[in-house]
């Protein structure tokens, strides 16, 4: 396979690894309410959903590691924990929540079946795809993703080239950082640095002989070019909903919304290719999820044979179980989850990008460490406040914060930290 080829198969497989359910789902009602800011909130989403997460596999192309290297400059131990914790959340979240969408939209609307038969089903494809780990990358890039992309072309292609361009106000008071907050339930940041060390262990399965920089630049280019594919997809899903605002309910949920544009745009057929649709997106983003876990596992315990299988095994019982809630409770359950732990995963992310000059080991604990700490009043304002009304304890001693009320409390104190230590490290040029 030549190199040109080989670039676009893998920045298929990325896109596809990276376009789930969420990413699928949050974009048409962003739009929906967004008015004529639609181009404001889809700048926000992009930073969160494309922006970091590619960032997240050019650090990868960087390191040529796994999840474990994007930490251990804080220490070996933080960065064991945060894998760990990272891999929990990724197949207890996001991968289940594939089948509770295909559930919802490609099987409730044609069958009366219950959703742990659709969970079952779903997840004994996925493990058979994931026990196929050699052909990972040539399996989605060449198969399942030009699927994905030609549908969703169809579907957004009729709904922006056949409505008027006129918007209402939007609904949303702060419409870039409502983006950048919706672009975290599509956990791309998180997916970059599971799926990321999926396409490592599958390029150099391939590649055995290719040089260091060779395969960093195949993963940076194919990064890239993914990049700008889910920018597209992205934005014409959010320009879509903002041109229906018109033609349903206010109140229309995310799912509702998607199937209704789907039926809008494309007829008697637009519910069928929808259903396509949504299975082959969501499928492909569970594969990665497992896939990626199964590998870490493996590479953390390489005496113990069956590591790989045992975990996707595993894993694939956490999507059974956890896949037959509905869409919208699993969302609400991640909202504190991501609260504590995206805010950590986009700043090693970005510190992994730089150069060592700007990120040694000391920036990544003072900056870690800092993130950490004013990321505690978000997670405690979703996850403990509802529990207890009226406890906004925490979240008033930092409400001197910028941004604190729109969840970037974290963002000034850890870029401050980050130029300071910097500062005292620099040391003079005496001749």
């Amino acid at each position: 396979m030549n190199k040109t080829k080989e670039t676009l198969v893998t920045a298929f497989a990325l896109f596809s690894l990276f376009f789930g359910a969420g990413n699928l789902i949050l974009p048409p009602q962003l739009g929906f309410k967004s008015g004529g800011l639609w181009w404001l909130i889809t700048i926000g989403f992009c930073v969160s959903a494309i922006v970091i997460p590619i960032l997240g596999i050019l650090a990868h192309a960087k390191l040529q590691g796994t999840i474990f290297d994007f930490g251990k400059k804080v220490s070996p131990a933080f960065s064991l924990l945060y894998s760990f914790i990272i891999y929990g959340i990724a197949i207890s979240l996001p991968s289940p929540r594939t089948a509770s969408v295909t559930h919802e939209m490609a099987i409730a609307p044609f069958f009366d079946s219950p959703a742990w038969v659709t969970s079952v089903l779903y997840f004994i494809l996925v493990f058979v795809f994931v026990i196929n780990r050699s052909n990972l990358l040539n399996l989605i890039g060449k198969l399942l993703t030009p699927g994905i992309i030609l549908i969703l072309l169809l579907l957004i292609g009729i709904i922006t080239f056949g409505f008027d361009y006129s918007f209402p106000i939007s609904q949303f008071k702060n419409p870039f950082t409502t983006g950048i907050l919706e672009g975290y339930q599509t956990f791309d940041a998180i997916g970059a640095v599971v799926v990321g060390g999926v396409i490592i262990i599958s390029i150099n399965l391939k590649h055995k002989t290719e040089s260091f920089e060779n395969k960093k630049r195949l993963i940076s280019q194919a990064g890239i070019l993914a990049g700008i594919g889910l920018f597209l997809i992205y934005m014409d899903l959010i320009l879509s909903g903002a041109l229906v605002h018109n033609s349903f309910e206010h109140d229309i949920s995310r799912t509702e919304l998607l199937t209704a544009m789907s039926s809008l745009a494309l007829g008697n057929y637009g519910n069928l290719l929808l259903s396509i649709l949504v299975s082959l997106a969501c499928f492909t983003t569970a594969i990665g999820i497992i896939t990626g876990t199964a590998d870490f596992i493996a590479s953390r315990f390489p005496n113990f044979k069956n590591a790989y299988l045992i975990t996707a095994i595993v894993g694939s019982l956490l999507g059974v179980i956890i896949g037959q809630f509905n869409v919208g409770y699993i969302i609400v359950v991640a909202i504190p989850v991501l609260a504590l732990i995206y805010p950590v995963t986009i700043i090693l992310i970005f510190l992994n990008v730089l150069p060592n000059t700007y990120a040694s080991p000391k920036v990544f604990k003072w900056v870690v460490g800092t993130t950490i700490l004013f990321s505690l009043p978000d997670f405690v304002h979703y996850g403990l406040e509802p529990m207890y009304m009226g406890f906004d304890g925490i979240r008033e001693l930092f409400s001197w914060l910028p941004l604190i009320n729109d969840g970037l409390g974290w963002v000034l104190p850890a870029f401050m930290v980050f130029i300071t230590v910097n500062l005292f490290s620099l040391k003079p040029n005496l001749k």
